[in-house]
């Protein structure tokens, strides 16, 4: 059974950083690609990053591309998202996931675990 365990949300004021981690539980992390995904209140959940399973493919979504970076660490079987520049928009629960192949992937549906969440709030 994987278990995604993400850390590093918080109260942070715009215009500030902010990175998150994401450990992930079993011995094949690097078989897999990892994606962040966003949640506001009242909202659907957005597809924020994804990594394929060596690193080497990254992709973003609109909203954020070129103030989050995505990266791995698979010798920690661990994901990582700096955010930079966050906005008041920006504040949502961040959930990290695990494709259910290698290659980058954005739709919430290709994903099929599921981290239980770390609330970012940014402050204007």
């Amino acid at each position: 059974q994987v278990q995604l365990v993400e850390s590093g949300g918080g109260l942070v004021q715009a215009g500030g950083s902010l990175r998150l981690s994401c450990a992930a539980s079993g011995r094949t992390f690097s078989n897999y690609a990892m994606g962040w995904f966003r949640q506001a209140p009242g909202k659907e959940r957005e597809f924020v990053a994804a990594i394929s399973g060596s690193g080497s493919t990254k992709r973003y979504g609109d909203s954020v591309k070129g103030r989050v970076t995505i990266s791995r660490d698979n010798a920690k079987n661990t994901v990582y998202l700096q955010m930079n520049s966050l906005k008041s928009d920006d504040t949502a629960v961040y959930y990290c996931a695990r494709a259910r192949a290698y290659y980058t992937t954005t739709g919430i549906e290709t994903y099929d675990h599921w981290g239980q969440g770390t609330q970012v709030t940014v402050s204007s």
